[in-house]
């Protein structure tokens, strides 16, 4: 194989598949990016077996070695090197343009007068990474789905527990892709219109937060539309340059609607950007063993309090529109502020019943997030 790149180009590729491999893997081979050069493109390639990056960067000219922007294949071939090595190599070279060429069980990289010499690995042993054939797909545009993601996947569960909680739901419907997270404690849950659906609507699919993060890394345009395919047990993201893939966690996903509101007797609203001001004054003083905030309503105003053994307490007020007798109810500050930092407009509402039961806040055009209360003592 020897091939000449445009450095930035096949920087950005080696980053966005770095993304994927593992730092340390019982799987050596798993630890190594595999480059297959073609006539018309050079693919770079790289899984942890959860998920796959096949990064394409296309041939754009055949002039000399040297010429910016320059991508030419002079030698198809494959080789499977180190992913980090050859990363950092390739960022830090002063080039503009790279050439790679394997002898024996080595590949090198050149760049001007610097140069290394990278082992490489039998491409058998690097596993099959899937490919966008002629499936059925759904397309909508690129920022909506980055959007989608970050107004939910924050809300996944983190800690040990119900594996299925460890992702997003997307589900497919005549218009929408709704995305849905959850951790136990608080549940955001978004939609957003689609260009194109398929014929046979997909099954409702749970896709690993790791999953969602690395198909919004590949959209570089937030214009552009993205293909998405649900199939199998696994579900893939195209774009211009890349094609990823996500194994689907196996398991039965919480039935979110029930936590839901349908009706509720307290109705606030509030500006967003001046109740994450005050809710941050407040829960500075607030230790991490009782991270609450409680939220006293009256006519017109909304009292935050929040206190600590040890440290004290703290109080703001805010002008609200509010409906409903005068209540009282306790949040972790903390769930409300990563809320209200995905907030798409200035106003946000908050809903709720009873103060041990769910607080709705709707933080934008079909868009909310649920988040259950804490009980304080009085």
């Amino acid at each position: 194989m020897k091939i000449t790149c445009d450095r930035a180009k096949l920087r950005d590729g080696l980053a966005v598949v770095n993304n994927v491999i593992p730092g340390k893997s019982t799987k050596p081979v798993l630890e190594n990016v595999c480059l297959v050069a073609t006539i018309d493109a050079i693919e770079i390639l790289g899984t942890d077996l959860e998920c796959s990056v096949r990064y394409r960067i296309p041939v754009t000219s055949d002039a000399g070695e040297g010429k910016t922007g320059v991508v030419r294949v002079d030698e198809p071939g494959i080789a499977v090197v180190p992913s980090r090595v050859a990363l950092d190599f390739v960022r830090d070279l002063g080039a503009e343009s790279v050439v790679l060429y394997t002898q024996d069980q080595t590949c090198t990289i050149q760049g001007g007068e610097d140069q290394c010499e990278l082992v490489t690995m039998d491409p058998d042993e690097f596993p099959v990474i899937a490919s966008f054939g002629d499936v059925q797909m759904l397309s909508m545009q690129g920022g909506a789905f980055t959007r989608l993601v970050s107004r939910t996947a924050f809300a996944a569960a983190r800690d040990a527990g119900r594996y299925a909680m460890h992702g997003v739901l997307a589900e497919v419907d005549d218009t929408s892709l709704k995305m849905v997270a959850t951790d136990g404690r608080r549940l955001a849950m978004a939609s957003a219109p689609v260009e194109l659906r398929p014929v046979d609507r997909p099954k409702p699919a749970i896709v690993p937060t790791k999953g969602m993060h690395l198909f919004c890394r590949v959209i570089e345009d937030p214009l552009e539309q993205v293909q998405l395919y649900f199939g199998g047990n696994q579900v893939g993201l195209k774009t211009k340059n890349a094609e990823i893939f996500a194994r689907l966690i196996d398991g039965e996903f919480p039935r979110y609607s029930a936590v839901i509101p349908r009706e509720s007797s307290h109705h606030v609203e509030a500006d967003g950007e001046t109740l994450a001001q005050k809710l941050r004054l407040v829960a500075n003083v607030t230790g991490t063993e009782a991270r609450a905030v409680r939220f006293k309503l009256t006519s017109g105003d909304l009292g935050l309090t929040g206190q600590s053994v040890g440290r004290g307490g703290a109080r703001a007020r805010m002008d609200v529109d509010y409906k409903g007798d005068q209540a009282e109810i306790a949040f972790n500050p903390d769930f409300v502020l990563e809320g209200l930092k995905n907030a798409e407009g200035a106003l946000v509402k908050l809903e709720f019943n009873e103060r041990t039961s769910p607080g709705k806040f709707t933080l934008g055009e079909n868009y909310i997030y649920i988040v259950m209360p804490i009980t304080v003592e009085a």
